[in-house]
């Protein structure tokens, strides 16, 4: 009897874990260079905060003694070196003795989500350097560099879907590997009474044992199961295309994360002062700028009203009608990441989130962020995703190594998807089509590269000898 024919009467059960061997075979194949990729960029990722306090220790640091000098006074220095006829976008005050102020400027040279950073030490108002900063956590060059390629290989939008693709199929095969692994687990021990009877008996035959390679790949994927996971969910959700799916889905839920509104004139109208509506169209004229004493203003105020947190950013009004808007940058734990908005005019908290009263979903999506990016836990958390990203790395080699060693000779060496799902029950067939279709929806990367697989098998699945090919029963 054949291999085919044989699993032609296996039962229900065994016909979806040969699907489920097959799927996870041309995840490992076709996804598994993406995969690498991810992970590798993902462990130097992990490295950069020594590798930036070692890089930019001079425009970080200041070894100057005293009190530092009113703020206003810190970003005028830094205007003054910019060269740039403009308010500053924003300014990060000195956290600390010994660390210097960041003031960002926005400029034509700059995209959208970055700033030039001047770098002003607090205490004799020199400026300790300069570079570009990027996103709204203000990222330095070498980190920036860094998660651009591991985002996008640092070709943009098409190149996030290489990121894309790997998130999509990463708790597939972390869930499926895990499967196998349960499967076979089964399968030994139903046999055990055999091996048993071996040992008493020599002269019978005992069951083979699996190959070296293919335990050890099997036991670290279920080791690694759970931040497997978690770098998928993670990464899906920074992703183009199933990102912006799952944001909807967070909103349709109330999921998202709260902010403060700086739209003065919104909440304005709101109020029950008959005359709310005329003082807010009173601020400053689109053409002035913000003064400088008010940034002294705004940061007494800031510490009056309760964020107390050493890193905070000010952010002025960036128009009529809107108000400050001060955060604090701190993802350490424990999180600091609370918001105030304040009135221009008399510096007046207008709008405020705290990050005790965040929505639990919203707290975890925070905590998911920062563990992913390794700064929630410091220097803990950046072995775990080192351990957890280079045990990835290794199942992605392993797995090459052992189809190199175990490869098809022909066509008839291995099933197809084709062949394994026509042998299934119509109801199966069904429900396993609506699934897929399902998640082809929400995660459309996942969807397209899931129709290339099968355009591959249809493809071996035609070549092979119709002698071959079992027909479903």
């Amino acid at each position: 009897m054949t291999n085919d024919a044989a699993n032609a009467r296996c039962p229900t059960r065994q016909l979806l874990a040969d699907l489920i061997t097959r799927l996870h075979f041309y995840i490992g194949l076709f996804v598994g260079p993406f995969l690498l990729v991810a992970a590798l960029s993902g462990i130097a990722y992990a490295l950069t905060p020594q590798l930036e306090n070692w890089l930019y220790h001079e425009a970080l640091t200041s070894d100057s003694q005293g009190s530092p000098q009113a703020l206003s006074r810190q970003i005028a220095a830094a205007q003054a070196a910019s060269g740039l006829d403009q308010p500053a976008a924003a300014v990060r005050p000195s956290p600390g003795p010994g660390q210097t102020t960041r003031v960002m400027f926005a400029g034509d040279d700059y995209g959208a989500s970055e700033h030039l950073a001047l770098f002003v030490d607090p205490v004799t108002l020199a400026i300790r350097g300069d570079m570009p900063v990027y996103g709204t956590s203000g990222v330095l060059p070498l980190r920036t560099a860094i998660d651009q390629f591991h985002r996008g290989l640092l070709l943009g939008d098409i190149g996030r879907l290489y990121s894309e693709l790997a998130a999509s199929w990463l708790w597939v095969a972390a869930l499926g590997g895990g499967f196998l692994w349960w499967q076979r687990r089964r399968g030994r021990r139903a046999s055990g009474h055999l091996d048993a009877v071996s040992e008493a008996r020599p002269g019978l035959p005992s069951e083979p044992k699996a190959p070296r390679l293919r335990r050890r790949h099997a036991t670290l994927g279920l080791v690694a199961l759970v931040g497997l996971l978690f770098f998928s969910a993670t990464g899906l959700t920074w992703s183009q295309h199933a990102g912006g799916n799952i944001a909807q889905l967070r909103h349709l839920w109330g999921w998202g994360t709260p902010s403060v509104s700086t739209d003065l004139s919104a909440q304005a109208a709101q109020s029950t002062d008959p005359h709310a509506g005329h003082h807010a169209t009173m601020p400053m004229d689109p053409a002035q700028t913000v003064a400088l004493t008010a940034y002294d203003q705004a940061y007494a105020a800031t510490r009056a009203a309760g964020l107390t947190a050493d890193k905070i950013e000010m952010t002025p009004p960036t128009g009529p009608g809107q108000a400050w808007k001060i955060r604090e940058i701190g993802r350490e734990w424990p999180t600091e990441v609370d918001q105030l908005a304040l009135d221009p005019r008399d510096f007046s908290v207008t709008d405020r989130t705290d990050f005790t009263t965040f929505p639990m979903a919203a707290k975890l999506t925070r905590w998911g962020i920062d563990l992913h990016m390794g700064v929630l836990f410091g220097l803990p958390n950046q072995l775990v995703l080192i351990a957890f990203a280079g045990s990835l790395a290794t199942l992605v080699c392993w797995g090459y190594a052992m189809w190199w060693r175990r490869r098809p000779a022909g066509p008839t060496a291995s099933r197809t998807l084709f062949e394994i799902y026509r042998q299934l029950g119509w109801r199966l067939r069904l429900g396993i089509g609506l699934v897929a279709l399902a998640f082809g929806i929400a995660l459309p990367v996942m969807g397209i590269s899931l129709l290339a697989f099968l355009a591959i098998d249809a493809v071996r699945w035609h070549r092979r000898p119709a002698s071959a090919v079992v027909e479903p029963t």
